[in-house]
């Protein structure tokens, strides 16, 4: 269980953070998020980061994409760009022995969801070709936003059919976008009927890491606004149902909360083990 946590200060201060707040994994972005521009990792960064994450038996570790870049877009210069982005990621994982890198799919902008496809599986293609390592690049379900890509287990069934290196692509579950796209999570029941109909279509064995999140909007509102663990459209029945289901009570969950007057991210963290521990 754990959080997405800052690199603010360097790459290494993340452990320190993630430690204080009691997890036993974490999410990061391996550089500044809100920019295209980077500088490349040296190696007192790489192995700073490497050796903590060593020491303080961090197993599974997770990086996530960066805002910007859009692999479905129609604009031919923003698509260079993404893909340049995502490849240069799998490379940093690589280097800082994360071995899951998540993505969110983009928006195909009006151009429609088979260009928007079409584009998508070229770009993990590419970044999987560039780069010979084994990090795995997890596609992100999506809210369903308008032009959106992503937000169907159809849509991801199809990205991972395109990859030429199948091994290497799988699936991060977003709770709040799945329920905003549609997907029922309120209860045991309802939970397992989603993921019986993510295995027909995806297959459970490609799921690697969850994103606990409960949702602000109601069910299928298409809104990606994440909520407390708890206070949203999911609700504590539903995330003892998630906990408590085969496959994912054995899955990294990480948590991407809000942090205002309500909760912080201790007190999310805190309310997360509660209900995994049946409270």
């Amino acid at each position: 269980m754990g959080y997405h946590v800052s690199i603010a200060g360097s790459l290494d201060q993340s452990v320190d953070r993630a430690l204080e707040r009691g997890c036993t994994t974490f999410q990061i972005f391996t550089r500044n998020p809100r920019g295209w521009k980077f500088k490349p990792l040296g190696p007192k960064e790489i192995e700073g980061f490497r050796r903590k994450v060593r020491e303080n038996d961090y197993h599974i570790t997770v990086a996530h994409m960066p805002y910007l870049p859009n692999l479905a877009t129609p604009r031919d210069d923003v698509y260079k760009a993404s893909v340049e982005a995502l490849s240069a990621e799998v490379d940093r994982c690589d280097k800082l022995g994360i071995p899951y890198l998540v993505t969110h799919l983009g928006s195909h902008m009006g151009m429609g969801i088979e260009k928007g496809l079409h584009r998508l599986i070229a770009a993990v293609n590419k970044a999987l070709d560039d780069n010979k390592n084994e990090v795995m690049i997890l596609l992100e379900n999506m809210a369903g936003t308008k032009n959106s890509m992503g937000s169907t287990f159809e849509d991801i069934k199809r990205i991972i059919a395109g990859a030429k290196q199948k091994d290497r692509v799988g699936l991060c579950f977003d709770t709040c976008h799945a329920f905003a796209a549609g997907y029922d999570l309120r209860d045991e029941k309802r939970v397992n009927d989603a993921m019986k109909r993510l295995d027909e279509r995806v297959g459970l064995d490609k799921l690697k890491v969850v994103h606990a999140n409960d949702c602000k909007g109601d069910l299928g509102c298409h809104l990606d606004r994440h909520e407390h663990i708890g206070m949203g459209g999911i609700g504590p029945h539903g995330f003892r149902a998630i906990l408590r289901h085969k496959v994912l009570r054995d899955l990294p969950f990480i948590l991407e909360t809000p942090i205002d007057s309500r909760r912080n991210e201790f007190e999310d963290i805190s309310e997360f083990k509660s209900l995994a521990e049946g409270r």
